[in-house]
């Protein structure tokens, strides 16, 4: 199973990565070096006290969790403390190859789904599953909500109830006064983020996320990190690398965001609508290959009629009620990011459209219960977003740029817009985004790997990745947009990770992967597990 399919599979939030801006802002807090030092001194003597889970119901046996204490604000480490909530399973030293064989413990393999705002709490379970029992065979694995995620003194923005709106709009080419109705609603997001967070709004950022992720490390008893970090896990993953080279043992960077400073991160969000838009066309082009199966015509933009028809219909008269052509677009937007579920999404166009909603209502709709979470996601998602770069705080500039990319790239060009608009009115200090780049030696060898249509994280990114880790080796799957590759269908690109992580072999330069192969159409049978991806990066 791919590391971003991973967190489906455990029933973690799977998040992207997401927008980018201009340099600028203010410099990060004084003294915080020096506070690092001191609370991983800390944890390093207390320790993580591993015991039962909060919640056993769906875990396997095994599995442990504990806490690690962290400052709030790491130039005042004495100050307010915060306690992340971590995961365990321990090293099986099972080789699966080789019953008889004890295979020796590597230490901690610690893991982040990126969002920001992912929950990493459930990845260890991932050892269960056929391509990470080598992997779990040689390591403890270890997951963690970060910072403001779920049971890590979670952040909140606006009221769980208010989360879900729906049935929505989504217009591809929305009207002067609807665009004044999402700056309103904007403002008073970003408002309500202060009201609920007060001063401790500032906190919560890349930086913040790096220095928590050493603190945890010296908790873990590690004297070096081996860490995997998928999509925003990558940036901050790239951040301690720069901050803490000498701590580092082994680093994946799987679905690279691109770090540098100006692109973080208005500007990564418009390359990224732009990839979007491409990887679009590949599902339709998918759907249309399979138009026997599927009848929404032949060509890709026949394809395109028959989900604007789609979208016409659901504007009339929203789907049981809830879905309209917001949360269509929501559905349609995780076939941008992988493509198995791709025969699912299209099964429940064709049927919608020959009268049968049900299936497009359970893919489209909104999911009981998770209103909670998914809003404390978004919540955090929009701080370290917000806190990490200076933004354009004139809606007329965002008008400007994305009215100008939604001619050549309309599926997602505006709701990434409405995902990341608080952070133009945003009330916290912004942060001038660091300079990501080891030079020769600082760093070990460390593995980066990408899929080459990988539309939430442009394919750019995981190159300027490579050219800014020195000792980096950079592995492509071909032809795919697949976000996350490691540990998934892929055995050239699973070989590569186990080579690595397992026996610290690197190619001798950059490495290409065949494409997994493409997803067969819908038999009826159930999608893969529900995943809540958040409509920008």
């Amino acid at each position: 199973m791919r590391a971003a399919a991973l967190y489906s599979a455990t029933g973690a939030l799977l998040l992207t990565t997401l927008s980018a801006a201009p340099a600028g802002g203010v410099p990060d807090t004084f003294g915080a070096p020096a506070g690092v030092a001191l609370a991983a001194a800390r944890a390093a003597e207390k320790g993580v006290a591993f015991g039962a889970c909060p919640d056993t119901r769906d875990l396997p046996a095994g599995m442990q969790c504990g806490t690690v204490t962290v400052p709030l604000d790491y130039a005042r480490p004495n100050g307010r403390q915060i306690t992340l909530t971590v995961s365990r399973m321990r090293a099986t030293h099972r080789d699966p190859h080789n019953s008889k064989r004890r295979v020796p413990r590597q230490g901690s393999l610690v893991f982040n789904p990126g969002g920001p705002g992912g929950s990493g709490l459930y990845f260890p379970v991932i050892g269960t599953l056929p391509e990470w029992k080598r992997i779990g065979a040689a390591y403890d694995l270890v997951g963690y909500d970060p910072r403001g995620v779920g049971r890590s003194a979670p952040l909140s923005c606006q009221d769980p109830k208010q989360f879900f709106k729906g049935p929505s709009p989504a217009p591809v080419h929305p009207s002067a006064s609807y665009k004044q109705e999402r700056v309103a609603e904007a403002k008073a997001y970003a408002r309500g983020c202060a009201r609920r967070a007060g001063s401790a709004l500032a906190h919560y950022n890349s930086l913040n996320n790096a220095r928590d992720l050493d603190v945890l490390r010296a908790a873990l008893g590690e004297e070096k990190l081996t860490f995997m970090g998928a999509s925003y896990g990558t940036y901050f993953g790239a951040v301690y690398a720069t901050l803490f080279p000498s701590h580092v043992r082994r680093m994946v960077f799987d679905a690279a965001v691109n770090p540098a400073p100006e692109k973080i991160w208005y500007r990564n969000n418009l390359d990224q609508s732009v990839a979007f838009e491409s990887r679009w066309t590949d599902f339709r082009e998918w759907v249309a290959r399979h138009d026997r199966v599927y009848g929404l015509g032949r060509t890709a933009d026949a394809v395109l009629r028959s989900y604007e028809r789609a979208r016409a219909r659901l504007a009339a008269e929203p789907a049981g009620g809830k879905v309209g052509p917001g949360q269509l677009q929501g559905a349609f937007l995780q076939a941008g990011y992988y493509d198995d579920v791709w025969p699912h999404r299209a099964r429940a166009l064709s049927e919608y459209l020959k009268g049968h909603p049900e299936e497009l209502v359970e893919q489209a709709g909104p999911v009981a219960g998770a209103e909670a979470a998914a809003e404390n996601s978004t919540a955090v998602y929009t701080a370290v977003e917000c806190n990490d770069a200076s933004w354009p705080t004139d809606f007329r500039t965002w008008d400007r740029d994305n009215t100008r990319l939604a001619r050549v790239a309309p599926f997602e060009t505006w709701d990434n817009v409405w995902a990341n608009l608080p952070c133009a009115y945003w009330p916290a200090p912004r942060q001038k985004p660091l300079d990501v780049r080891t030079g020769p030696g600082e760093l070990p060898a460390t593995l980066i790997l990408a899929a080459e249509r990988d539309a939430a994280a442009p394919y750019d990114g995981a190159l300027e990745m490579h050219r800014r880790l020195t000792g980096s080796v950079l592995v492509t799957e071909r032809d795919s947009g697949t976000h996350g590759i490691g540990g998934g269908s892929n055995r050239c690109v699973n070989s590569h990770l186990d080579a690595y992580l397992l026996e610290g072999r690197l190619p001798v330069r950059r490495a290409a992967c065949a494409p997994h192969t493409e997803p067969r159409p819908a038999d009826g049978s159930a999608e893969p597990a529900n995943r809540t991806v958040r409509p920008a990066l």
